[in-house]
């Protein structure tokens, strides 16, 4: 009789997936195109709905599928499920100041290496350990890392890197492990804006010591919020469940009492009774950062439809790059890192000094006309407020070309929800633009 019931409820869920999003039209000019966006079918409705006739709730068994289908497609051999993006660069990072690590932990007054053009969830985290960052200048062909700046910037303080793969270009990872490789650094990969990126045939996120990946919506898969760490290092893969399971001694599936490994060492160290309950033993100060089973069914689906998007993605890359090609004049666009397969997150446009129209005036243009847009995420993270309010300590070069793209670069869309009509659409109005301001100029 459940089965049934089940049954009917899929069906019923189906017909409202079909009722409430299946019938949406496009309208040119009123239906808004956002800068990013989720893509979703009637799937992801049933599996959730599945999630939650199951009554748990909390991590589960979608979990675990979500956890090793993940790791599988990365090839890698830990994958550790949290609550968002954010989180996973915590734990990250939380992770490499643990006393397990013994004298490569990181410690208050030790230095990271990353960029300012970027997001403050990659800082934060060294911001609340007493890490320095050290902000390197990018390059404006792959709007990454400068690694022959990068390479001045290391000091005897420099303990680790951790940097992202910009709207999903992988950085050079060549010349950063060989840097981490030299100067014994951790290499943290902050692949939250580039999974599914490819470096010399490798999934991004498979290279650094951890790495990090965000599924929310507005990223190549969702979870509603929800992100994962990485990693190929056991022992870090048993520190960064701690953190994320309150600072347990031993991780234990939840609800289970049975443990999953034999614990970071560090029970004898406490002053509890020797017959104390395992599970509330606990050897780091940690959270509860794990995510929900309806999130991880979600992700399951969402999973399975990652190489579709993928090449959605780099095809509207392709397809808007030559629209734009004539006017590359006044432009200067992201190009792909050498070796690498980007899984783009964006469509980068950087308007060249001298250009005869300003980044307000396309961007206002393009909001006028319900186009989205999006800045290179944070800018230049030292200019911000917050690291003004707070008097954040940090080291940096001159960050010429990080000032360049705060002044002058934006992002539209190439995520799964723009089809062939949202397409047309999006180069009529870019050439309506580019075409007014030409000609005005031309008569000027």
């Amino acid at each position: 009789m459940q089965e049934k019931i089940k049954n009917l409820i899929y069906t019923l869920v189906r017909e409202y997936y079909k009722e409430k999003f299946g019938s949406q039209k496009f309208v040119p000019g009123e239906t808004h195109i956002p800068a990013s966006g989720k893509s979703f079918g009637d799937e992801e409705l049933v599996k959730m709905t599945e999630a939650v006739l199951d009554g748990w709730w909390t991590e589960g068994r979608f979990a675990a599928e979500f956890e090793s289908s993940l790791a599988k497609f990365l090839g890698v051999k830990n994958c550790i499920t949290t609550n968002s993006g954010s989180s996973a660069n915590l734990l990250a990072v939380s992770a490499l100041t643990s006393v397990h690590l013994g004298k490569r932990r990181l410690n208050p007054g030790d230095e990271v290496i990353t960029i300012a053009a970027g997001f403050p969830t990659t800082i934060n985290p060294l911001i609340l350990h007493r890490l320095v960052p050290v902000f390197v200048d990018i390059d404006l062909h792959t709007f990454n890392i400068d690694v022959d700046k990068m390479k001045k910037m290391v000091s005897k303080k420099t303990k680790a890197v951790f940097m992202p793969h910009n709207l999903g270009n992988p950085f050079n990872l060549d010349e950063v492990r060989k840097l981490c490789r030299k100067h014994k650094l951790w290499l943290i990969e902050d692949c939250c804006d580039a999974l599914g990126s490819k470096y010399r045939g490798r999934q991004v996120g498979s290279f650094g010591d951890l790495s990090t990946f965000s599924f929310y919506a507005a990223h190549h898969i969702t979870t509603g919020e929800g992100g994962a760490v990485a990693t190929n290092n056991a022992k870090l893969a048993a520190i960064v469940r701690s953190f994320r399971d309150w600072g347990r001694e031993y991780w234990f599936r939840t609800g289970e009492d049975k443990k999953q490994d034999k614990g970071l060492g560090a029970a004898k160290r406490g002053k509890l009774p020797a017959d104390y309950e395992a599970k509330f033993i606990f050897s780091e100060i940690g959270y509860n950062l794990r995510l929900t089973d309806m999130q991880a069914a979600l992700g399951v689906v969402q999973l399975g439809k990652l190489k579709g998007f993928i090449e959605h993605r780099k095809d509207l890359y392709k397809r808007l790059r030559k629209e734009v090609a004539p006017f590359g004049k006044f432009f200067s666009f992201q190009e792909a890192e050498k070796n690498s397969d980007p899984s783009w997150f964006g469509f980068l446009i950087t308007l060249k000094s001298g250009c005869p129209f300003t980044r307000k005036e396309f961007v206002d243009y393009l909001h006028g006309k319900n186009i989205g847009t999006r800045m290179l995420l944070a800018g230049n993270l030292t200019k911000q407020p917050y690291m003004q309010t707070y008097k954040v300590p940090f080291r940096k070069d001159d960050l010429k070309n990080t000032d360049y793209v705060l002044k002058n670069s934006f992002w539209i869309g190439v995520h799964p929800g723009i089809d062939q009509p949202r397409f047309v659409y999006m180069s009529q109005v870019l050439r309506e633009f580019l075409d007014k301001k030409l000609e005005i100029k031309m008569k000027k």
